[in-house]
């Protein structure tokens, strides 16, 4: 899950990382995957700069080493820039064009997973039935 949050150093938005220590997803992957969707969606953008490694370590609890893997892996992909001693700063976006559409598709999305807590469906679940279903319509299309 993302949040937007101030930065209280430069009062820019940057993201919140949260990590699901039931996932089976190595940590610093949860971290790359996070910021990857916040791009794709427009949480983050070009310039935004990303918590600092400390910032992240204190939040988390976790390893200095595992932060600086995930932006490592994120510079590696050319989606961040890291300058010496002023931090780690969004380069390039994943937001599509079809970004506009995203308030409403948001919407019916919301409808759906109320539909779907209703039905007694976990998060496991849902995630489950919403990637068997992509790929079974990306099939179709394709057939």
């Amino acid at each position: 899950m993302l949040y937007l949050v101030k930065s209280s150093e430069y009062d820019e938005p940057v993201i919140e990382f949260h990590l699901d220590p039931h996932s089976g997803v190595a940590t610093y992957l949860q971290i790359v995957q996070q910021a990857k969707d916040a791009l794709r969606l427009g949480t983050i953008d070009v310039g935004d700069q990303l918590p600092t490694v400390r910032e992240v370590v204190a939040d988390l609890a976790i390893n200095p080493n595992t932060v600086a893997k995930a932006y490592r892996e994120l510079e590696r992909e050319g989606l961040v820039v890291a300058r010496q001693g002023r931090g780690t700063f969004v380069a390039s976006t994943l937001a599509p064009a079809s970004f506009r559409h995203h308030d409403e598709l948001r919407e019916v999305l919301e409808r759906w997973l109320e539909a779907a807590d209703r039905a007694g469906l976990d998060d496991e679940s849902i995630k489950a039935l919403i990637s068997a279903t992509l790929r079974e319509t990306r099939a179709r299309r394709v057939a």
